[in-house]
């Protein structure tokens, strides 16, 4: 018993230490740090000199290399990407630029990515106020009006924007493995869409197991409220094989253009783990 006191006494102590140096020295310190919802843990990333792990409350959250913004090491967010280099062209904006609402923060690893893309105008929806301020001090974030990170609940936050004012929503929200399930329903959906301006796109990350319950139930919920829904996934994922990540894409328009398909779908195979591209027919088959 007192070796067991002594060793959480010694870890609770590390902590405080990381904290203390993390609040005095602006960048990212490796620790654990207490924040609103738990415990997060920064490590260094064992295979390059400048990039950075995040674990919330022991999952792998998000990974950032300060050399290069525009680096995805997560292969869900690749995929995230390849949809919207296919649907918005990064050089086709000019002067007005994308606007993007980020629902789920984490490392604001895929908002670092739209900015190294598009300087795009962005708002990060992060529920974790406290590790939204870590995040702010480790990783020198772009700042307002170009970035800007607000605490609060995702779905009470889309519900309450203005319609026609984003081109892409990306909801990535989990607590622990799993998308609250307020998250996944027709609501935020429709509030999604609201806020979406013509040929806008949500993008949500739909986490799963080998029966791909959620999936099927979602596509079924977007298809009810979008006009067009695709999907990517790694093989194995679609044939229920493991457990892992679905991204689905939405909108009032064709999601992907044909003539920006197939290159997208050449992308999408050259990643670390090769995904396959489902259009809209197949989903349609796929939900029923």
């Amino acid at each position: 018993m007192g070796g067991r006191r002594r060793t959480q006494k010694a870890k609770d102590g590390a902590r405080n230490a990381a904290e203390t140096v993390s609040a005095a020295v602006a960048g990212p310190v490796e620790g654990e740090f207490e924040i609103d919802t738990g415990l997060a843990r920064l490590e260094r990333d064992r295979y390059s000199s400048t990039g950075w792990v995040l674990y919330v409350n022991g999952v792998p959250s998000s990974h950032v290399d300060l050399a290069e913004p525009a680096r995805l090491d997560f292969e869900y967010m690749r995929w995230i990407a390849a949809l919207m280099r296919a649907r918005f062209d990064p050089s086709g904006f000019g002067e007005r630029k994308l606007r993007a609402l980020h629902l789920g923060g984490g490392a604001c690893s895929m908002a670092r990515w739209v900015h190294a893309t598009y300087e795009a105008r962005q708002v990060v929806v992060e529920l974790d106020g406290r590790l939204a301020e870590y995040v702010r001090d480790w990783f020198d974030l772009p700042r307002a009006p170009l970035l800007r990170v607000r605490q609060g609940e995702a779905g009470a936050v889309l519900a309450s924007l203005t319609e026609n004012t984003r081109d892409v929503v990306i909801r990535d929200v989990f607590a622990g493995d799993a998308t609250p399930a307020a998250l996944t329903g027709e609501a935020t959906a429709r509030d999604a869409d609201r806020v979406l301006d013509a040929g806008g796109v949500y993008i949500v990350n739909c986490g799963d197991g080998p029966d791909l319950a959620n999936f099927r139930r979602e596509a079924g919920v977007l298809r009810s409220v979008f006009a067009h829904v695709v999907a990517v996934a790694d093989p194995a994922m679609f044939k229920g094989r493991r457990r892992g990540n679905v991204i689905i894409a939405c909108s009032q328009e064709p999601v992907v253009a044909d003539a920006a398909a197939a290159g997208m779908r050449r992308e999408l195979l050259g990643g670390g783990v090769p995904a396959a591209y489902w259009d809209e027919a197949k989903v349609g088959t796929f939900a029923g």
